[in-house]
């Protein structure tokens, strides 16, 4: 077993803090020692931040010149002294992929694989010049199982599946981990969010799943509700997680966090691929949409 050696300096950066399991992976690497940089969009999640000891730095993965600065500002507070870095930032763009505007799609890619790919390998020569260093990536179960109606978040998680492996492989002579955190269902405010990117490039009207999407998008707290929310765990939970890929001698390929997620993967394994599409579209699409006629073309 490929054995990494520990980080130089406990000094971490730490993706989409704002809330959620970015602000609890702070929180806990901060209780642990860890010197902690966590970055987010808005001026008031940044403050909150400050309120709580942290020296956050603001980043917008969509914007090329946020992302350089914020790794440019990163390396100059901790005065090229890092150890580690954990992305989390993202979100989910909801709808079905026939039904989303192509700038839709392109900031959904942008977020979740382009802008975290730019932002992890802007440290990359600070962990290969010291012999060591940590890159995390918050993944999904999505990134291995796919959900009606959530295409577009899946496939960034695809990518970002795949960006962990090759890093991993290309980094790991180096001294360097590489390890993808894969949740499930989580108790955040994710979902609310996709309920505020849902206007943002989702074509509702004229849609086949139009009567769908007034059910399902209609009220946050049931946003794509599925039977597997009673493996749903806090934040803390994926927190610990990460950690342990940060600290231990020797960190996982991949941490799977809740019941739901390690089902997914065995799914993926023994569940052949015609009876899994069957049982999500019977779970999710349901019945009232197979059956309901097409919208006008005009």
């Amino acid at each position: 077993m490929k054995r990494y050696p520990g980080v130089s300096d406990k000094v971490v950066v730490v993706t989409g803090a704002s809330t959620g399991i970015g602000r609890a992976t702070a929180r806990m690497l901060k209780s642990r020692g860890w010197r902690v940089f966590p970055t987010a969009r808005q001026r008031a999640d940044l403050d909150l931040l400050r309120g709580e000891g942290f020296q956050p730095v603001e980043l917008d993965l969509v914007d090329p010149d946020s992302v350089k600065h914020a790794a440019e500002e990163v390396l100059e507070l901790t005065q090229g002294l890092m150890g580690a870095v954990v992305n989390n930032a993202g979100y989910g763009q909801p709808g079905a992929l026939e039904d989303l505007s192509r700038s839709a799609m392109r900031k959904q890619l942008e977020t979740n694989v382009l802008g975290t790919l730019d932002f992890t390998s802007r440290f990359i020569p600070l962990f290969r010049a010291q012999g060591n260093g940590r890159i995390v990536l918050v993944s999904s179960v999505l990134g291995r199982l796919v959900l009606p109606f959530m295409g577009a978040y899946c496939a960034s998680k695809y990518a970002l599946e795949a960006i962990g492996d090759g890093l991993r492989m290309e980094l790991g002579p180096a001294g360097i981990s590489v390890s993808l955190v894969e949740p499930g269902p989580i108790t955040t405010d994710f979902r609310k969010r996709v309920i505020s990117e849902t206007t943002r490039g989702l074509v509702i009207k004229q849609s086949a799943f139009a009567q769908h999407y007034a059910k399902e998008l209609s009220e946050p707290e049931r946003t794509y509700s599925r039977p597997t929310d009673i493996f749903r765990k806090p934040p803390t939970a994926v927190a610990r997680k990460i950690v342990h890929a940060l600290d231990a001698r020797f960190p996982h390929a991949r941490y799977p966090v809740t019941g739901a997620a390690w089902l997914g993967e065995l799914a993926i394994r023994f569940v052949p691929g015609r009876l899994r599409d069957a049982l999500m579209v019977s779970k999710i699409i349901g019945r009232e949409v197979a059956d309901a006629p097409s919208p006008p073309t005009s």
